[in-house]
């Protein structure tokens, strides 16, 4: 009972954190952290992202894997 009624706190988006403006697609270090072991993008429920910077996310993990800079999926 007394677990349905505590709220968890939203993790801060890590980019509004590090005053990031622009997601860069070349940033393979970064972006590795929101790619799990399969090679899936993470959701914003897990990673903590606003809504803004994970859609900037999203387009940044794709032009990466074009680019094969990230895998499309895991070895």
């Amino acid at each position: 009972m007394a677990r349905k009624d505590r709220r968890r706190r939203r993790k801060p988006c890590q980019f509004c954190v590090d005053k990031v403006r622009y997601v860069d697609y070349k940033d393979v270090v970064r972006l590795r952290r929101f790619v799990n072991e399969r090679g899936k993008m993470l959701p914003r429920r897990m990673t903590g992202n606003c809504a803004g910077h994970q859609r900037q996310l999203t387009v940044a993990i794709k032009r990466s894997r074009m680019l094969a800079l990230l895998p499309f999926v895991a070895e």
